[in-house]
């Protein structure tokens, strides 16, 4: 694959992720964007054992409940020196949900410090010119 494109992901909803009013409660929403990272890595070839969340951030738009068709999409904003800044998406019946903006530090576990994203790593995440803009 030549650049990291966008990455789609169905959501299985699960009655356990609901709260007392039958929303999707917005702790879960945490674990839908996980969910959608982790595929997003392993649709490149990239294994996450070398990844640490360094930030999540989310912007909630409107309530999920259970019974909604969700998909969460995952994208590159940006590679810097040891971090990829990823914009997610969550839509639910095909609106937008939620936002995220994550960012993913390239980490050396053995020495406790991040460290640069591996060039190989770095050429399939790189956005390619004339993608699309960050949300």
């Amino acid at each position: 694959m030549n650049g990291a494109g966008v990455h789609s992901l169905p959501v299985q909803l699960r009655f356990g992720d609901t709260d007392t009013l039958g929303h999707i409660n917005n702790a879960v929403y945490a674990s839908y964007a996980e969910l959608g990272r982790l595929a997003f890595f392993a649709s490149l070839g990239i294994e996450a054992p070398g990844l640490i969340l360094a930030r999540l951030a989310i912007d909630f738009r409107r309530q999920v409940v259970l019974g909604m068709d969700c998909v969460i999409t995952t994208r590159v904003v940006r590679v810097g020196t040891s971090s990829i800044e990823l914009a997610q998406t969550l839509t639910a019946n095909g609106e937008v949900a939620a936002d995220f903006q994550a960012v993913i530090v390239w980490f050396d576990y053995a020495a406790q410090q991040p460290v640069r994203v591996p060039d190989d790593a770095r050429a399939v995440l790189t956005p390619q010119p004339g993608s699309s803009p960050p949300r």
